[in-house]
């Protein structure tokens, strides 16, 4: 139990009942993370040359119109912005589909496996304001581990986890906490909890995939000693939208 500006979290096991909240939680922290992606992506220098152009095109075309060159660069945004919607819907959409269809199956029913949720007492009234998950690993090949991305391609220090040794390793994922609870120390509370249970279980290693807009995220990982060992930009999404979004996959991982 820890409490912190007037908000007491305490932290537990899934159950079943728990479903539609964290069903929904999922969603809002998944969608959240559509606009800072299309604020990073707009600013890379590439896009903002070719924002530029085509706005520079709509005023030529358009007569010297000011509407126009601002019309063809909104329909720019608008591309961008539905491709990084097509991003993260489309892994939110699939992963409702599979883990998230059925916590108690997918992680509770295993126990190299495990699932966490954050209650909060609010007026009196207790309710769920964070989640983490963790997947025992063991004996696998950690190339797998992008499927949910469909990518597979990584660089970048990759050596690092070649070998998930003989305790396994595991992989945390869906660390959501709501809004208004953010900022009270409980983003480390969930990430702490899901290091002690890989402590537990042997596992060697805890990793973990975060896409690069997730800065906050990103800084409390580094926090607890996380580093990034590979990277990839291929996403489940058309090529093409993967391209115009320019969002990267970080794989981060402590040793335990």
């Amino acid at each position: 139990m820890a409490q912190k500006n007037n908000i007491q979290f305490s932290i537990r096991e899934y159950r079943p009942t728990d479903q539609h909240v964290v069903v929904s939680l999922f969603r809002d922290g998944i969608l959240e993370h559509v606009y800072p992606a299309f604020f990073k992506a707009m600013g890379n220098p590439d896009h903002v040359g070719i924002a530029l152009s085509i706005c520079m095109a709509g005023y030529v075309l358009g007569g010297s119109s000011y509407f126009q060159a601002l019309l063809f660069g909104s329909a720019w945004a608008g591309l961008i912005y539905y491709c990084c919607l097509d991003i993260y819907e489309g892994y939110m959409m699939r992963r409702l589909s599979t883990d998230m269809a059925n916590v108690q199956a997918s992680y509770l029913e295993n126990p190299d496996n495990g699932f966490w949720v954050a209650e909060a007492d609010i007026n009196g009234q207790s309710k769920v304001v964070g989640m983490v998950a963790v997947m025992g690993k063991r004996g696998e090949e950690e190339g797998e581990r992008f499927e949910d991305w469909n990518g597979g391609v990584t660089g970048g220090g990759s050596e690092l986890a070649q070998d998930a040794g003989e305790g396994g390793y595991g992989e945390m994922s869906h660390l959501i906490v709501a809004f208004p609870c953010r900022r009270k120390n409980l983003g480390s509370q969930l990430t702490r909890k899901a290091l002690d249970f890989c402590k537990e279980r042997g596992f060697a290693r805890l990793l973990l995939d975060v896409s690069a807009p997730q800065t906050a995220a990103i800084s409390l990982f580094q926090k607890f000693g996380f580093v990034q060992a590979a990277f990839h930009c291929d996403t489940h999404a058309n090529r093409w939208f993967a391209k115009l979004a320019k969002i990267n996959v970080m794989r981060m991982e402590k040793l335990i």
